[in-house]
């Protein structure tokens, strides 16, 4: 006999829910004791290691004797030797004013001070991986904090640019802090937002809305060639953030550049989702995102395959979708390529550092009362594993500097954010960053289990190189879990900046090595050595390689198919990317 329902249940998980938002709200989405976790495994196992201790101690005395022959060194020679070379990626002290005392002193104080505490908290006996990296990252966190450059009295060139104007520097920054404040007040995008707006000077590639549901709208985009490749392009970009990073300015913009090469190009635009679509999960995005996209795609042109794109979060779906229908024997993909996606998350990245059952539990109380996560949300987790770049850097060129970085079409971009539905949100996280369910093989779709090993469309997988969000070496796995043909190419830039690398711009290099379909796979290592090197977009390989995936150029298709209920609907760049 089974006893009824305590009433108390739901008044509990009501106050749990509403304690764990207000927690979350405090801490910035990030749960204590998950990092109060890490902590303890370190500290413990630390104070049981004397080994380590030693080590830590001996460090210590070597680094403050290299510090002190470096300062004795360079009081009589300007050009003497630093303790300690800064890492390639950190230019905070590359300005000559850094070697003048006695800032070179507190500089490579701070240097030496850091590698210290990355060894302190790096190969203790017992820590978690996990935990390792969570401490690593928090004690670099803190660092960047206490760097240096952050402060009035031991930077340099802040004292030198309060000289050289006089003091302005200071009142121009300190106008750019309050216009700030008020545009965030005011709930006002950044400063230069407003100069671009979308379908005036970014998202302009002529096209139309052929179709739209609940969670999309298609875009069909007009053809610039007067023939294309009888294979139409589907693009399924992330719904984390708005679709035209693929369609920024006409000078950066893939979409013109597809359609320019003699293709005919789709994408999905996705609904920004409110509280209302709290429900929508993973199998919702796949049915009414990339299957109900290609049902329409191969409606209107009439063609029997189609060359599917996927983006980020929009690839990883994508490869789901996949794998669902070779599968159930859907035959209608010629190729899938997928830009910084992840299908394996053993090495989710510093995003996923934070992220397990403690984390998730009050991600999923912070999203209950809207039934979503916010994207100033996101922006937040973004800014903190970007701390130097996007945080202390624009304190000190913005706020004491007086330096305002002009706006770009990126910039705007990333300033145009979108929410995250609260039950797609838990299953991602849950099955695919804590579980990794898809690379495990244990992902179903419709109650079966779903392989990525049975894609054996050709793949072409791009990585870039500084990935804060899908780490090159997680999305090169993807050779582990098919046997299909991979043309792997590692490009530089990050997550975003990489992908958007058109032909001409400046200093753009990658590399790229073919997997043939049951060929013999790399670890990354080797594979960076077998790779070639080359210079310039990987657009242009990626163009030449849908081109030997494609057939001869014909007529293009029509705009929408009025007979089979994809009438167009409206000018691109439609309703859904407006919504705020």
């Amino acid at each position: 006999m089974t006893s009824p329902p305590d009433p108390l249940d739901g008044i509990a998980q009501t106050l749990d829910n509403a304690a764990g938002a207000a927690i979350a709200q405090v801490t910035a989405g990030l749960a204590p004791a998950t990092l109060l976790q890490a902590f303890s495994d370190w500290a413990l196992h630390l104070a049981f290691s004397p080994g380590k201790q030693l080590q830590l101690g001996a460090k210590v005395a070597r680094k403050y004797t290299r510090l002190f022959d470096y300062a004795m060194r360079s009081a009589t020679d300007s050009g003497a030797t630093l303790a300690i070379e800064p890492l390639p990626q950190d230019r905070r002290f590359a300005d000559p004013a850094w070697k003048q005392p006695p800032f070179n002193i507190l500089s490579q104080a701070f240097l030496l001070n850091q590698q210290w505490w990355h060894a302190a908290t790096t190969g203790v006996s017992g820590v978690t991986s996990h935990h390792e990296d969570m401490l690593q990252f928090t004690a670099r966190q803190m660092l960047d904090v206490l760097a240096p450059t952050n402060f009035l009295a031991t930077n340099p060139l802040l004292q030198q640019k309060i000289v050289e104007t006089g003091g302005k520097c200071l009142v121009d920054g300190f106008q750019h802090l309050l216009e700030d404040m008020q545009h965030l007040a005011r709930g006002l995008p950044a400063v230069g937002v407003e100069n671009f707006r979308v379908g005036e000077n970014v998202a302009v590639s002529p096209g139309k809305v052929v179709y739209r549901n609940r969670l999309i709208e298609l875009i069909q985009y007009d053809p610039t060639t007067e023939k294309v490749r009888p294979e139409p392009i589907l693009i399924v970009p992330a719904w984390i953030m708005k679709y035209y990073i693929l369609d920024l300015s006409p000078e950066n913009s893939l979409v013109k550049w597809l359609t320019d090469q003699g293709f005919t190009v789709f994408m999905i635009s996705w609904h920004n989702p409110g509280t209302q679509d709290r429900d929508l999960d993973m199998e919702a995005y796949r049915l009414m995102g990339p299957v109900a996209a290609l049902d329409a795609v191969t409606a209107i042109t009439g063609a029997s395959s189609v060359h599917a794109v996927g983006y980020c979060l929009g690839g990883t779906l994508l490869s789901i979708a996949a794998a669902t229908m070779a599968r159930d024997g859907d035959d209608r993909l010629a190729s899938v390529s997928l830009f910084a996606a992840q299908t394996e998350f053993s090495e989710p990245g510093e995003l996923g550092l934070f992220i397990d059952e403690g984390q998730l539990s009050l991600l999923e109380k912070m999203m209950w009362g809207r039934g979503y996560l916010d994207s100033s949300q996101m922006g937040g987790a973004f800014q903190i594993l970007k701390s130097n770049d996007l945080v202390w850097s624009r304190i000190l060129s913005e706020y004491l500097m007086g330096e305002r970085e002009p706006m770009n079409d990126l910039m705007a971009w990333n300033a145009d954010g979108t929410r995250m539905p609260y039950a797609m949100h838990s299953q991602y996280l849950r099955r695919l960053f804590l579980d990794d369910d898809l690379a495990e093989g244990k992902y179903k779709v419709d109650g079966r289990t779903i392989a990525l090993s049975a894609v054996r469309k050709p793949l072409f997988v791009v990585g870039t190189e500084r990935d804060h969000v899908a780490p090159w070496h997680s999305v090169h796995k993807i050779h582990l879990l098919t046997s299909a043909e991979i043309t792997f190419v590692l490009t530089s830039g990050g997550h975003n900046a990489g992908i958007v690398s058109e032909p001409g711009h400046k200093g753009r290099r990658y590399r790229v090595l073919t997997r043939k379909a049951d060929g013999l796979s790399y670890d990354p290592e080797e594979w960076e050595g077998r790779a070639e090197r080359k210079q310039g977009s990987w657009w242009i390989e990626w163009g030449e390689w849908l081109g030997r995936h494609s057939g001869e150029p014909v007529a293009p298709p029509p705009t929408g198919n009025s007979e089979k209920n994809y009438a167009p609907i409206m000018d691109a760049p439609g309703h859904y990317v407006l919504e705020r």
